[in-house]
């Protein structure tokens, strides 16, 4: 795979809740990670005390950070809504070249900062909240 555009990656949420995504800020940095916790099932009679885990069993969650600007006042009043609410929400990350993640989040995380000379920005966080969907693009 060719080097891929960072500014390519998109943060979509499903404002309405009707599955009609919309892009709600211009990050300039952005982190989607996979994670994963294992089970571990070592005994005494592990072959040579080798340590032994369960297959499937683990609980697996994904975490999604940014920063950068907001497209315009909505997008800003949408996310600052659902952190204050505590609300889980529909989000979709287009990853180029890879492939859609799409499933609830929760902001976990919302900071805003700015100088006297620049404009405003802010950090968000997302935690999922249940299971993930993935669509592969072509």
């Amino acid at each position: 795979m060719a080097a891929q555009k960072g500014k390519d990656l998109l943060l979509k949420l499903d404002a309405d809740g009707n599955g009609n995504f919309v892009s709600v800020a211009g990050l300039r940095s952005k982190r989607l990670a996979f994670n994963s916790q294992t089970v571990d099932v070592t005994d005494s009679e592990s072959a040579g005390r080798w340590r032994e885990l369960l297959g499937g069993a683990g609980v697996q969650r994904a975490a999604l950070s940014g920063a950068g600007i907001f497209k315009d006042a909505p997008s800003d009043a949408a996310v600052r809504e659902r952190f204050f609410a505590g609300a889980v929400s529909r989000w979709q990350v287009a990853i180029p070249s890879f492939g859609v993640v799409e499933g609830p989040f929760q902001v976990s995380s919302l900071e805003y900062s700015g100088a006297h000379d620049a404009e405003l920005t802010f950090e968000i966080a997302l935690e999922s909240a249940g299971a993930l969907s993935f669509t592969v693009m072509p």
